[in-house]
């Protein structure tokens, strides 16, 4: 049997870079070559994926955020249209609606190609961050951004959306629901597990026995760090005596030491270590409401950690409020507190909540999610195929 011929653009294919580099990565991890035969197009990663090629564009920093590098493709877009007939896809990938999604859906309109997705970023939410003191362009820059996005996912045969609140949300500004599936995240329970639990571990790291607060994420002010740093000042100034321990670095880093002195910050970290420092932790927090899924959140469910977040975004369709977490309005530092102090105070609360976190975690399975994303495929290509017979 032929093999299906997927060509699949990304801006980042770097594992364990962010969220989004995490999920594609279980998928290609995945890739049966008997089966699909793949061609990567990207701005930063390696030549070679697995056993696949990889076309690299040239790319620039994002001032914003100098870690994360936009491609352009336009500078070799010629060369890089040679390379894809000469594969020739029955099936276009496309992970973000940047300059190089609307190249690959510009090449895959025009050879016909069907277009899959995953709603990886809710970029619409990230406007109000970083334009706080330009309050003016908000709304049109929000409006401009939701515009763009919906006409490129709307050229999409599929568009995989990771929780229902979320495909709601995108319908409700013009977002065409006919091409939306749902398709949440998965988790590795071998990896994220309470059998991680190291008390020496913490104790070493924070130099007393404490109950400890863990916020784990990118330190960007999209994830509602203001809040989470509102909730610290709120507990210490009330005298509550616990440990603060920050994992992950970005460009608000400096800004969080600065204002959360106490708090330990660990920087980035593996997952092998970040599994530890869950599982031995007494308690998450998670105040972002621009997620589209929550991995972490799901990740410190696993690992037997109750999760405090904030009642908006992908994230809070994982929790089931007062059950396996809580879920706080996004911007009350107040709620987080009192929600803090009560999993604190009440251990055998704490111990439910966590064994129902981790037995909710176990439904999230990758394998699934996988074979779900491989039948889509072949459902695609062989549509292709039947309508050019017809």
């Amino acid at each position: 049997m032929r093999k299906i011929k997927v060509v699949f653009f990304a801006e980042i294919l770097i594992p364990d870079f962010d969220g989004a580099s995490r999920t594609i990565f279980q998928l290609l991890d995945r890739i049966d070559a008997s089966r699909f035969d793949f061609l990567f197009v990207c701005g930063s990663g390696p030549d070679r994926i697995n056993q696949f090629d990889c076309i690299k564009t040239r790319s620039i920093s994002i001032p914003l955020n100098p870690k994360y590098k936009l491609a352009i493709p336009s500078l070799t877009a010629d060369e890089i249209r040679v390379q894809l007939d000469q594969f020739k896809p029955d099936v276009v990938h496309i992970a973000t609606p940047s300059l190089l999604g609307h190249f690959a859906m510009a090449y895959a309109k025009d050879r016909l190609l069907p277009v899959i997705s995953i709603y990886h970023t809710h970029f619409p939410s990230y406007i109000a961050y970083y334009f706080n003191a330009l309050p003016f362009l908000i709304k049109p820059l929000t409006d401009r951004l939701t515009t763009i996005q919906n006409r490129f996912y709307d050229a999409c045969k599929k568009v995989y959306v990771p929780s229902l609140s979320l495909a709601e949300e995108l319908v409700a500004t013009g977002m065409s629901a006919g091409n939306i599936k749902i398709w949440q995240r998965g988790i590795d329970t071998t990896l994220f597990s309470p059998d991680k639990k190291d008390p020496q571990y913490l104790k070493n790291l924070t130099n007393n026995a404490l109950p400890t607060i863990l916020f784990a994420s990118r330190l960007v002010w999209e994830k509602n760090l203001v809040t989470l740093i509102a909730v610290y000042n709120t507990l210490r100034t009330e005298g509550f005596r616990c440990n603060w321990v920050i994992a992950g670095d970005g460009t608000a880093m400096k800004d969080c030491m600065r204002q959360m002195p106490g708090a330990i910050f660990v920087g980035k970290m593996d997952h092998d270590a970040l599994s530890v420092l869950y599982a031995s932790a007494s308690v998450f927090i998670f105040p972002s409401i621009s997620e589209t899924f929550g991995n972490v959140v799901l990740e410190s469910m696993a690992s037997g950690l109750v999760p405090i977040i904030a009642d908006g975004g992908g994230s809070k369709d994982i929790v089931v409020n007062g059950v396996n977490g809580f879920k706080c309005e996004p911007d009350n530092a107040n709620e987080y507190a009192d929600k803090i102090r009560i999993l604190l105070q009440d251990e055998t609360l704490r111990k439910e909540m966590a064994t129902n976190a981790v037995s909710h975690s176990k439904a999230f399975d990758w394998e699934q999610l996988a074979k779900v994303y491989f039948d889509d495929l072949h459902e695609l290509a062989t549509s292709v195929t039947e309508n050019l017979e017809i």
